[in-house]
């Protein structure tokens, strides 16, 4: 499943006053973001866990934990305390481990016995027969996450985006979280897969909410797009990034000479701006020949390329392999 930001604003609210595209030009920004699950699993417990996941690069971990506590810790060391109604997005895909306290024994998730009870969706059980009541039951998805041509700020979130309903910067999440509570709970026919489409969105909404409250005040292209003058620029890249770009034409979009436009957008972004434009394009063609399955021909013509070969050298000078060799490692 492909989440588009632009379906998820009748529950806006307003961005840091520091930031400085208004919601309608951040959806325009994430129009690519690629947040679609794997594989899904609903976990109940017994009085004592330890359950470790691996690393899967290019993924997200969500979760959602219903009912008890937990804790969650990263691979260095790092420990969350988790409460019942709590959601988790992991965006880097790093390994961790849910515990029921700091010693507890720890097992890969994957070695236990898992029932199919939807598409794309299992169930384990660890809590004993002695134990009538679970420990704690919660919900999660391995997710395809990608941003596209805003990948760099994916490199800027959080190892871990934990979420409380009641935050501000969430609204909206709690009649959402209510209903995954309800079906997780519940088990209605065909509560497995509501609940997977029910955690995409969620964690879409926790992406987006992060961004508009200004990326927590990161650097690099989090700080450009809070420069009222430089998001004009990106926001014009993205808007066309088949365009073949000049400097005075991306200084001209910022009403700035160009030898400040540049100085001032090297410093923010850490990159020329040419070579982010050179790049944007690249990290679309990836995603495009990745998730949409284009063809090298189709990619080539979509971003203004002339020919195939010419388009090919470009992808491997900035990616370090084939365009053929992209498709292939996804």
């Amino acid at each position: 499943m492909m989440i588009r930001t632009e379906f998820m604003i009748e529950n806006p609210i307003m961005p840091s006053p520091d930031y400085a595209l208004p919601p309608h030009l951040i959806s325009e920004l994430l129009t690519g973001m690629r947040l679609r699950g794997v594989h899904y699993r609903r976990v109940q417990t017994g009085p004592s866990f330890g359950l470790g996941v691996d690393a899967k690069a290019g993924h997200g971990y969500f979760y959602y934990l219903a009912v008890g506590s937990a804790l969650l810790r990263t691979g260095d060391g790092s420990l969350h305390e988790l409460s019942a109604g709590n959601a988790v997005f992991l965006p880097h895909g790093q390994a961790h481990q849910w515990l029921s306290g700091e010693d507890a024994q720890v097992q890969d998730i994957e070695t236990l016995a898992a029932n199919l009870i939807g598409n794309s969706v299992t169930e384990v059980d660890t809590c004993p027969s002695a134990s009538a009541v679970p420990s704690a039951i919660f919900f999660y998805g391995c997710m395809e996450f990608d941003l596209g041509g805003m990948r760099a700020l994916g490199q800027l979130m959080p190892d871990v985006m934990c979420v409380d309903a009641d935050s501000d910067r969430y609204p909206g999440l709690i009649p959402i979280l209510s209903s995954m509570k309800g079906e997780i709970c519940s088990r209605r026919v065909g509560f497995a897969d509501i609940l997977a489409r029910l955690a995409e969105v969620v964690a879409a909404m926790i992406v987006r909410g992060w961004i508009e409250c200004g990326c927590d005040n990161a650097s690099g292209l989090a700080a450009a797009l809070r420069d009222p003058r430089l998001a004009r620029a990106i926001l014009a890249l993205h808007r066309q990034p088949a365009r073949d770009w000049k400097l005075a034409e991306l200084a001209d979009e910022c009403h700035i000479s160009r030898s400040v436009f540049a100085e001032r957008f090297h410093a923010t972004v850490g990159t020329p701006p040419l070579r982010y434009a050179t790049e944007l394009k690249m990290r679309l063609a990836r995603q495009w020949l990745t998730y949409d399955r284009l063809s090298i021909d189709a990619v080539a013509e979509r971003l203004g390329y002339t020919s195939q070969a010419a388009f090919s050298r470009a992808f491997k000078r900035v990616m370090g392999l084939a365009p053929g060799s992209s498709r292939g490692a996804h």
